[in-house]
């Protein structure tokens, strides 16, 4: 399930997605007839995964498999997303990491407008992290 339509911009430290795949009657995270805001965090996670790939391609390694483990401070200022007729702005900013975590700053606007912010923590590799130690 791909919710993004494009990247707009990145760098080392950032990436900037858009979507319109809210709009879609068919969206795969609408229940009811509706996506709930925090269903923007999907989103975010997205982006984060796409900026991982696109680091890996430009530092010629192989994109390592992240697990998105924890969203903090999240704000929500919307109800859902299905109403915003804008395309959705998606940022997500790293802001610390090591070789096994990332840390994000993420936000979703559209139309000049916050939709939605937080940060999220992603644990890369977690298989060698646990290698030899039961679960």
């Amino acid at each position: 399930m791909c919710l993004l339509d494009y990247v707009e911009a990145w760098d080392a430290k950032r990436i900037l997605c858009r979507a319109s795949s809210h709009r879609a009657a068919d969206n795969p995270l609408r229940t009811f007839g509706q996506l709930g805001a925090a269903c923007g965090i999907e989103y975010a996670a997205q982006a984060m995964a796409v900026h991982g790939a696109l680091m890996a391609a430009a530092d010629s390694v192989q994109a390592q498999v992240g697990y998105l483990v924890s969203i903090r401070g999240a704000q929500l200022y919307v109800p859902q997303l299905d109403n915003i007729a804008a395309d959705l702005e998606i940022e997500a900013s790293c802001i610390a990491h090591n070789e096994n975590n990332i840390l994000y700053q993420f936000s979703i606007s559209a139309a000049g407008q916050l939709l939605l912010q937080g940060r999220a923590a992603v644990v890369l590799n977690a298989e060698a992290l646990t290698s030899g130690h039961p679960l």
